[in-house]
């Protein structure tokens, strides 16, 4: 056997990196970890955390306004520091990023500050040192992509929006994914007045077609001010901010404006072209059941691999990762089926299974259980937001294969929900099960009429 100076190299210390590097340590395996940027990856600095801070932050506008109706009086309008809120989220960042190096060091996990480059299959160059390790794993996550067009320099990306030196009162949004739709939700909270800017008839493409359009017209009624079948033409810099003309004819003048259109494996200078490493169509990293390359000792997880661009996803893939390289016996493949997500805008999107159009193309029949009605909160807030839940039910089998909701806390109460779709409960065990009252979730355990076929 050949002698390495590892047994796993990790390029990348984002959640499938460490959670890689510290599983495979736990085993017995000489592992390093290089990173040129955060612990903690995309999630924990620009990503998942600060974003859910900020839209934790978006929440109290509403929360003010709905307070009334509960007897409470605000002596004075509230106001909103955008600093506080940018700096209280700096330091709790730099706070997680310490808990990623201690678990990396109790872990007994070299961590070196650096990009790392593929040399060979065997073989990576780091800040002058050449390091070579039986298996190097690439989990380097992904990039925001700004599309090129005449002012797309004066844009931010998604990366470097949380980290704005003032809060911009007039705010633009250019994408309809979730993190375009997010943003919008969040700028539209903190007060701004804010514009979605989308190319397609209407965002979150690939959700539920009924969860799209009832959050189009809740986001709506929030103040967010969306435009579809439009794209940036340009953007030029005028005495009064950001003069944004859009391929519709139409002018805006904003104070900042968010290009929110994807992102892209951050895979640039690994050297991975040298190798030969066989990448998919659309840039991401091809890999096999065992997350290897077409160069078996290069491996690769996360975002990188195209696969869905969650944390929780890339943290299942490196402890998968770890068992069929490291464990004592070999899984099967991952199941990518019925994996629950969110969307963070306002109101929230929860979502598990299939969307109603993909359950019927995929079963000869299908039964819709779908309630759109106003909160129990709202009765007394004076707001007309309204909540949406839907089950889509295989008509043969009456197994539940889809659940969604848009709604205050949509996430936290699909969690729950997804247990009962990925163990394939049916409509009769829902409907078996004692609702809480009164809660908004109860209804999905209290649905009985049919809403279509």
């Amino acid at each position: 056997m050949a002698n390495y100076d590892y047994d796993l190299f990790v390029i990348g210390a984002g959640s499938g990196g460490v959670r890689a590097a510290r599983t495979a340590a736990a085993t017995g395996a000489r592992v390093a970890v290089a990173e040129d940027r955060y612990l903690g990856g995309t999630c924990v600095n620009v990503g998942c955390v600060p974003k859910k801070l900020y839209s934790y932050a978006a929440h109290f506008h509403d929360a003010f306004e709905d307070s009334r109706g509960f007897g409470w009086t605000i002596p004075q309008a509230p106001a909103f520091d955008w600093a506080t809120l940018r700096d209280n989220k700096v330091e709790e960042i730099k706070r997680l990023n310490g808990i990623y190096g201690r678990l990396l060091e109790g872990a007994g996990v070299r961590l070196i500050n650096g990009r790392a480059k593929l040399v060979d299959a065997n073989a990576v160059e780091i800040n002058g040192e050449h390091i070579t390790a039986e298996k190097i794993l690439v989990a380097v996550g992904g990039w925001p992509w700004t599309p090129q067009f005449e002012g797309s320099e004066l844009t931010v990306n998604s990366n470097q929006v949380f980290d704005l030196d003032s809060f911009p009162r007039r705010f633009l949004v250019l994408g309809g994914g979730y993190i375009a739709v997010e943003f919008a939700s969040i700028f539209n909270g903190l007060g701004a007045d804010t514009h979605l800017i989308y190319r397609g008839g209407l965002f979150l493409r690939g959700f539920d077609q009924e969860v799209r359009e009832f959050t189009r017209d809740e986001m709506a009624k929030k103040g967010v001010n969306l435009h579809f079948e439009a794209n940036i033409e340009r953007i030029r810099k005028v005495e009064g901010g950001l003069e944004v003309t859009l391929t519709n004819g139409e002018r805006l003048e904003v104070d900042a404006v968010l290009v929110a259109t994807g992102r892209r494996p951050h895979l640039e200078g690994l050297g991975l072209e040298t190798l030969g490493v066989e990448l998919n169509t659309d840039g991401t990293l091809k890999v096999n059941d065992r997350y290897e390359s077409s160069v078996p000792s290069i491996l690769g997880l996360g975002d990188v691999t195209g696969g869905p661009e969650l944390t929780p996803v890339a943290l299942a893939e490196a402890m998968h990762m770890v068992q069929h390289h490291y464990g004592d016996k070999t899984p099967g493949p991952l199941d990518y089926q019925n994996i629950a997500t969110a969307v963070f805008c306002h109101p929230n999107i929860g979502t598990v299974g299939l969307t109603e159009e993909e359950a019927r193309e995929r079963f000869e029949a299908v039964r819709i259980y779908s309630a759109d009605f106003r909160p129990m909160k709202h009765t007394l807030s004076g707001s007309d937001e309204r909540c949406l839940m839907k089950l889509v039910v295989d008509d043969a089998s009456d197994r539940v294969v889809g659940a969604h909701m848009v709604g205050d806390e949509a996430g936290e109460t699909i969690q729950g929900i997804a247990i009962a779709v990925r163990a394939g409960l049916t409509k009769t065990d829902f409907d078996a099960t004692v609702g809480i009252h009164p809660t908004a979730a109860e209804e999905f355990v209290t649905m009985r009429s049919v809403t279509r076929r």
